[in-house]
Parts: structure tokens; sequence; C-alpha cells
């Protein structure tokens, strides 16, 4: 929760939000078709990572209006060592300091667990928008990778 926004668990009532979000052209260019092309796609893919403990996801809404505006990932991947951090929002609420609100308050939660004291942040070399975000963060670049083909930027933090 921050001045602005509210942070709650992803459900089965978001369905239609997810459906828009995962089909903008910034989710599937930098993050990846996830083939979801109905409501009904969107409820098997929020069944199937709500039942995954090494998946999170925080829908972002506007306080105010109570608008699902974007989505916080907090994701154990198998080629990375440790839980990563992703942000996406609708076109219409990028660049208005919502993502940067949003993890901010995810990251200062999960960083005060022991067990995540190093969070990582990976982001595709030619999105400089998540790049900026992951820096501004605090973040630190650590190296590039491969994943699938694709190269990926890799940040790290950690809190001694």
């Amino acid at each position: 929760m921050t001045n602005r926004l509210s942070l709650s668990l992803l459900n089965e009532n978001d369905a239609d939000f997810i459906l828009e979000l995962f089909n903008t052209e910034g989710w599937i260019k930098f993050i990846g078709d996830r083939n979801i092309k109905t409501t009904e796609d969107s409820k098997i893919y929020i069944q199937k990572t709500a039942g995954n403990l090494d998946i999170t996801y925080w829908v972002v809404k506007l306080k105010d209006k109570n608008v699902s505006i974007g989505l916080i990932s907090f994701i154990k991947r198998n080629y990375l060592d440790h839980h990563d951090i992703g942000f996406a929002l609708l076109p219409d609420f990028s660049n208005k300091g919502f993502a940067f609100e949003a993890t901010e308050a995810v990251l200062h939660d999960a960083l005060k667990d022991p067990t995540h004291k190093t969070m990582l942040a990976t982001t595709m070399t030619d999105n400089r928008n998540s790049i900026n975000l992951i820096e501004k963060l605090g973040f630190q670049f650590n190296k590039e990778i491969i994943n699938e083909q694709v190269k990926l930027l890799l940040y790290s933090i950690t809190i001694d």
C-alpha cells in the first residue's frame, strides 16, 4: 500500500485485467506472448500461478478509483539463484511513477524477510524504461545472461 496505490494478490476476479495487460504491445515485446486470448485463458493462467509457491503476483490499483493499472511479480525462476522482481503497467499509466511506487513497496517488504536478502531483476537489453526503473530502485548491474535464446540484463540488490 502506498499513498496513491493499493496492492492485492492476483485472483480470478482479475481475469479481464490480465487479458488486457498481457495483450499490450509492451508486455508482448518485453515479457512475451503468454497466449492469453480470452477471459477463460486468463482464469486458467491465474489458477496455475496461484498454485505455484515460486510465483506471487500483486495487482496494482489506483486507491481513489479502485482501477487496476499494473502488476508486480515476485518469481523464483529456475535459471536464477534468487527471486526476481518484475513490473508491468497498462500504457495509459506508464511514466507517472506508479511502477516505481508499487515495486518499491513490494521490494521493501520482501527484503525484510531474511530468506530474501538478495533480490534480482532482469530485463531485455533494449527495454530502456525498465533499466532506468531497476537502477532507480537501487539494483546494480551484474552481467548479461541468455535465457531461451534471449539476452537479458541481470541486476541485483542485497541487504546486509
